[in-house]
């Protein structure tokens, strides 16, 4: 009984750290030529909503983004802009097929997120924090 006790304490204890002050698993990326070391969550939204084009020094933004299914993209959406995937994908194509907005580009890899957002000035995108590197800089959120 004693270590039944022991046993499922333990658990909880594994279980509230792994839930709680984790930091984002998720982080946004930029290409170097971005100015800004942060953005309101507001302005990230629109920017992935692909309603604003422009960063707030009107400098032009270019969105990278992994594909629907990707487990990374569903995080980001998720816990990062707080709207689930598909309705990111609504939201775009509306813009396409209105002709008044594009879709963001898609890329298939973290690796080729990286790549992509470190050669194009003015990207933003998202990668797991674990696969940071010195390429691009971090975004953060206000």
């Amino acid at each position: 009984m004693r270590r039944t006790l022991t046993g499922c304490v333990l658990l909880l204890s594994l279980l509230s750290v792994d839930s709680f002050g984790d930091e984002p698993a998720t982080v946004v990326i930029a290409n170097k030529s971005v100015q800004q070391a942060s953005l309101p969550l507001e302005t990230l939204r629109a920017i992935f909503a692909m309603r604003q084009r422009t960063f707030p020094d009107g400098q032009a933004v270019h969105v990278f983004v992994l594909p629907d299914d990707n487990p990374i993209h569903e995080d980001f959406s998720k816990k990062v802009l707080g709207v689930y995937p598909h309705q990111l994908r609504l939201a775009w194509d509306r813009a396409v097929f209105s002709g008044t907005g594009q879709a963001p580009n898609e890329v298939s890899s973290e690796a080729e997120m990286i790549e992509d957002v470190a050669s194009t000035p003015g990207s933003v995108g998202y990668i797991k924090k674990t696969s940071l590197n010195g390429q691009v800089r971090v975004l953060d959120i206000e």
